[in-house]
């Protein structure tokens, strides 16, 4: 085998190219009968709703209306509102072009108050009054009609603003009540806020006040102070409870007066309380949402003078106790609000992390839950999913994993009601140094393969950089997925992976089995030839992985068996790099198959070269090389990928994947490509149906797509769509 060392470049023996297809030659499109579900939303945007991706606040109305907030959501609905398990709408103007949402909201008869952001898109934007200066970022309060949180509020006259904006983003403005103006990256957001139909509370955790303004004018009425203020609650008798040291904590709970006059009654919270949010119902008795081991709502009434512990709702340990991982009623995960309305009812909203969210981005997926007053779940929405894809587990037919997930599904019922969430992968408590939480934005896309009798899951990055490698303990670890290894890209994407060596371009084993990076567990790549960069991750159904690079060749990790912690293992010293294959000039990807020893390679070639600024694409031709491993590989055939980027939306091929008798690859916008894997010919395609809105969000990471064949011949499709919290299901039969 001449491949070892990558010293000669291969010889393509019995070349046949077919001339229709390398020409691109067009025929009219062939639709095939396939149907759309989707996992991971309760809502499919069939009839245009969606659970947003994150919550971090909500804010209660006396009939059951919760009033939502965030950050992020990918499609704007940062501030969502929600009654009876219905998404009834999203206020907009939260999101994108210099708008953003936040970790606070209050609500009282007449309006919705939400914590939101707002910048110049590096001073692209221009307009006294309703954008800030170039260099600063004003957070803030925008105001909104009860009846209809699309409408702004406005606390001035519109014509006052500047002319440069439209009438829309003038009314955006003149309903915005700014808190702070601070230079861009400065972290100034609204720590809380609460109100009746008087008075509006809103904290300051930065500068270590609470403010106080009239809820109709919102002219400021008086200021007092407290230390790293956050969430606060205004109890029926006037007085408030309020979280302090919320920024560096662990938070305490205090009691106040209005004007900011402290109640001697407050309770101690339980030590390891990481208290997230307050509520009040009305009978006085206050809710604390403990986001530390516990994960559970803590009740505290008043007896003898002050107020002590009387209940709580949840399993203690929440989905980390039992079958840690195993979600289900009151089996809470990452809270961040709590919130009861005038009849008893609680709702709970996590995000499986918590408000303080690190490098985790969006979070681990929203969930809002409301609950009776004994207890009993009455209703749930879900929004599990972003920037994540899926893929079938290889030990259960009916099982997919995602990126920190795992669903099951029942394919007789209708779609959008055929999967059930049934795994929370990621175990911050036990396994705290997991590289969900320290390497990139989002768990990753991935890729699952049973080897040797284990299942492990591998998850490539948003961007391609590094390779997450996860092992399963069910007995031990219920659904956790137990950090296993990690192969590293560039050095800043991992450098908060405790004991890394340094510059990236690394392999971890977890071979004493704890989880956790320890400094004895890495092995640096000595070899001189760096391995960072490139589009392409593949691992392969015997267990080795394949790197592709942009321009030094095919990078193949050999799998070395299971070591004794149960971790399979991968090294330096059983790489093999294969050099560029002709005829391309930059590869993309690079897709092995054992079993026919064939290899699919996408990239560039001299006569259908990249063009900048297009990063995440397969690239514009495919290649099927055969006899891969023998030293004399064979190209089958030769494909033009569909590639018009002056086409609306642009024309090209993000993500590729093969199973059964067919590659399939997808476009950005969601819509899939089938094609013949034994004589390259196109089939035909499939886009997202009436199920979802005929919509998708942007596929937006290179490994968006996988696919498996059923035993009854139907194959069933995965796609990420990351607009709306889910990952799109095809189902076809040829």
């Amino acid at each position: 085998m001449f491949w070892r060392g990558a010293l000669r470049r291969p010889i393509l023996a019995g070349i046949t190219i077919c001339a229709a297809l390398l020409a691109g030659a067009a025929a009219a499109e062939t639709v095939l009968p396939a149907t759309t579900s989707w996992i991971g939303n309760t809502f499919g945007y069939g009839d245009g709703t969606w659970t947003q991706i994150d919550i971090h606040a909500i804010a209660v109305a006396p009939d059951g209306k919760v009033y939502t907030n965030a950050p992020w959501d990918e499609s704007g609905a940062e501030a969502s509102v929600y009654q009876d398990g219905k998404m009834l709408g999203f206020a907009g103007g939260t999101h994108g072009w210099g708008d953003s949402g936040g970790n606070a909201i209050a609500v009282n008869s007449k309006y919705v108050y939400i914590g939101i952001g707002v910048g110049n898109e590096r001073g692209r934007l221009v307009a006294p009054g309703v954008w800030p200066d170039k260099g600063h970022q004003w957070f803030g309060i925008s105001r909104r009609s009860i009846a209809d949180m699309r409408e702004p509020a406005p606390l001035r006259s519109v014509n006052a603003l500047d002319a440069r904006a439209t009438e829309v983003r003038a009314r955006m403005a003149a309903s915005f009540l700014m808190v702070n103006d601070v230079p861009t990256g400065t972290k100034a957001e609204v720590g809380g806020l609460a109100a009746d139909d008087s008075t509006l509370f809103a904290t300051d955790p930065m500068h270590d006040g609470v403010d106080v303004y009239d809820a109709q004018t919102l002219q400021k009425k008086g200021a007092w102070s407290a230390h790293e203020p956050g969430r606060i609650a205004l109890a029926n008798d006037g007085t408030l409870w309020l979280l302090t040291d919320t920024l560096h904590g662990p938070a305490h709970l205090g009691h106040y007066r209005a004007d900011g006059r402290p109640i001697d009654d407050a309770p101690v919270l339980p030590e390891n309380t990481d208290a997230v949010d307050v509520a009040v119902d009305a009978k006085g008795r206050v809710l604390i949402a403990d986001n530390g081991p516990r994960q559970q709502i803590l009740t505290f009434s008043k007896n003898g003078g002050r107020y002590a512990p009387s209940g709580a709702l949840g399993e203690r340990g929440g989905i980390f106790s039992g079958t840690p991982g195993r979600p289900g009623p009151r089996r809470f995960n990452g809270l961040t609000g709590v919130g009861v309305d005038r009849a008893g009812n609680v709702y709970v909203a996590m995000n499986g992390v918590g408000p303080r969210l690190g490098t985790t981005g969006a979070g681990l997926g929203a969930v809002l839950e409301s609950y009776a007053p004994d207890g009993a779940l009455r209703w749930q929405v879900q929004g599990l999913l972003f920037v994540d894809g899926a893929w079938i587990d290889p030990a259960r037919p009916d099982s997919v994993y995602t990126g920190n997930k795992r669903f099951e599904l029942d394919l007789s019922k209708p779609a959008g009601q055929d999967w059930k969430y049934v795994g929370f992968l990621s175990n911050r408590f036990r396994y705290p140094d997991d590289p969900v939480f320290d390497t990139d934005q989002w768990p990753g896309t991935p890729i699952a393969r049973r080897i040797d009798g284990h299942t492990f899951l591998y998850l490539t990055d948003m961007y391609a950089d590094h390779l997450k490698i996860y092992r399963f303990d069910p007995k031990r670890d219920g659904e956790t997925a137990i950090p296993s290894g990690l192969i590293a890209g560039r050095a800043r994407q991992v450098d908060k992976v405790p004991n890394r060596p340094a510059g990236g371009d690394w392999i971890w084993r977890d071979a004493n089995g704890n989880g956790r990076f320890d400094a004895d567990e890495f092995e640096k790549n000595s070899s001189g030839k760096g391995l960072a960069g490139g589009w392409g991750w593949w691992v392969d159904t015997n267990g080795d992985i394949w790197r592709t690079s942009d321009t030094r060749g095919i990078h193949r990790f050999r799998y070395g068996g299971i070591d004794r912690a149960g971790n399979p293992i991968y090294s330096y010293s059983k790489l093999t790099t294969y050099p560029m294959p002709q005829p391309f000039v930059a590869l993309r990807r690079a897709i092995y198959e054992p079993r026919t020893d064939s290899l699919y390679v996408t990239g560039y070639t001299a006569d259908a070269p990249p063009a900048p600024g297009i990063s995440k694409e397969v690239g514009r031709v495919l290649v099927r090389y055969d006899k891969w491993s023998t030293g004399s590989p064979v190209a089958r055939y030769t494909i033009a990928l569909p590639w018009q980027l002056d086409a609306k939306p642009i024309l090209t091929l993000s993500s590729i994947t093969v199973e059964g008798r067919y590659l399939f690859a997808v476009e950005p916008v969601g819509k899939i490509h089938v094609y013949d894997k034994d004589t390259g010919r196109e089939v035909g395609v499939m886009s997202p149906g009436p199920e979802v809105g005929r919509a998708s969000g942007w596929v937006d990471v290179p490994f968006g797509i996988s696919a498996f064949r059923r035993e009854n011949g139907e194959y069933l499709v995965f796609v990420e769509e990351d607009a709306r919290g889910k990952v799109l299901m095809y189902r076809w039969k040829p």
